[in-house]
C-alpha cells in the first residue's frame, strides 16, 4: 500500500509535468498548422506508456538508486573506513580516498551508458550520419568524460579546492578544442555535455556529492556538496571533441604514409 501511494503521487506529478508539453503541441497541431494528428490511436497509447514508464522510472530512483547511491558514498567515505577505528586526521589526506574515486567513476560511467537521453541522442546521431557515428562509440566516450568528471569532482570534494577554478579551466579546454576539433562534431560534443544530466545520471551523482561531503572531515555539504553534475556537464564535451581530434589526427597521419 506504502508503494501504490507513492506511485500514485509520482504518477500525478509526471501528468502535471507532461500535460503542459501535450497542450503546447495540440495547439500548435490544431490551430497554427489546422492539420489532424496523425496515427492518432498510436500516438495516445505511446504517450501513455511514456508517462507510465516515466512514473515508474521515477520511483525507482527514489525508492533504490538514490538511496543506494547516498549509502555507498557514505560508507566508502566514512572515517572508520578509510583510516581505520584510531588516528583520524582533521585534515583528510586526498590519497587514502582512492575507492571513492573509483566508485564515482564507476557510476558515471555506468549511469551514462544508461542514461535514455543519451540512447536517443546517440541513435539520431547515427541515424542522421548514415552510421559514421557509432551509437555505442558515442555512448561509450560520453560515458569515459563523465566517469573522469565525477571522479574528479569527488577529488576535489575531498580536498576542498574552489569549485570555480576547475570549471574555468575546464571551460577554457573545451574554447580551445572548438577551434581544432572537426567542425561536424561541435554540435553535438556540446550536446553531449547536455543529455549526460537527466533521469538517472543526476539523482545518483546528487546523492553521491552530498553524501561524501557529509563524512569528509572539515566539508559542509551545502558547500561542498553540489558541484558533481557541472562536472558530469562539462567533461563529455572534452571527451567527444577529443576522440574526434584524435580520429582526425590518426586519418591525417594513415593519409601521409599512402601519400609520401
Amino acid at each position: 500500500m506504502d508503494f501504490l501511494h507513492s506511485f500514485s503521487i509520482v504518477l500525478l506529478a509526471t501528468c502535471r509535468d507532461v500535460i503542459p508539453i501535450i497542450t503546447l503541441i495540440a495547439f500548435f497541431q490544431i490551430f497554427i498548422l489546422r492539420q489532424p494528428v496523425p496515427h492518432l490511436k498510436r500516438v495516445i497509447m505511446g504517450g501513455i506508456y511514456v508517462v507510465f514508464g516515466l512514473a515508474l522510472f521515477l520511483a525507482g530512483l527514489e525508492k533504490a538508486l538514490f538511496p543506494v547511491g547516498n549509502l555507498m558514498a557514505t560508507q566508502l567515505s566514512d572515517p572508520a573506513f578509510i583510516y581505520g577505528s584510531e588516528n583520524i586526521p582533521l585534515t583528510p589526506d586526498w590519497k587514502a580516498y582512492i575507492w571513492v574515486y573509483l566508485f564515482a567513476a564507476s557510476i558515471g560511467f555506468s549511469t551514462t551508458i544508461a542514461e535514455p537521453s543519451l540512447i536517443a541522442v546517440a541513435y539520431k546521431a547515427s541515424e542522421v550520419s548514415a552510421g559514421t557515428i557509432s551509437q555505442w562509440g558515442l555512448r561509450i566516450t560520453v560515458a569515459i568524460g563523465v566517469a573522469f568528471g565525477i571522479s574528479l569532482g569527488t577529488f576535489r570534494i575531498v580536498t576542498g579546492t574552489p569549485l570555480y577554478l576547475y570549471i574555468m579551466i575546464g571551460y577554457i579546454i573545451v574554447i580551445l578544442q572548438t577551434f581544432f576539433a572537426p567542425k561536424n562534431i561541435i554540435p553535438l560534443a556540446y550536446d553531449s555535455g547536455g543529455v549526460t544530466t537527466s533521469t538517472v545520471t543526476v539523482p545518483l551523482v546528487a546523492a553521491l556529492g552530498l553524501g561524501l561531503s557529509a563524512t569528509v572531515p572539515g566539508r559542509n555539504p551545502a558547500l561542498d556538496g553540489f558541484g558533481l553534475i557541472a562536472f558530469a556537464s562539462l567533461f563529455p564535451i572534452i571527451a567527444v571533441m577529443g576522440y574526434a581530434q584524435i580520429m582526425q589526427w590518426k586519418v591525417r597521419r594513415s593519409r601521409d604514409k599512402n601519400n609520401p
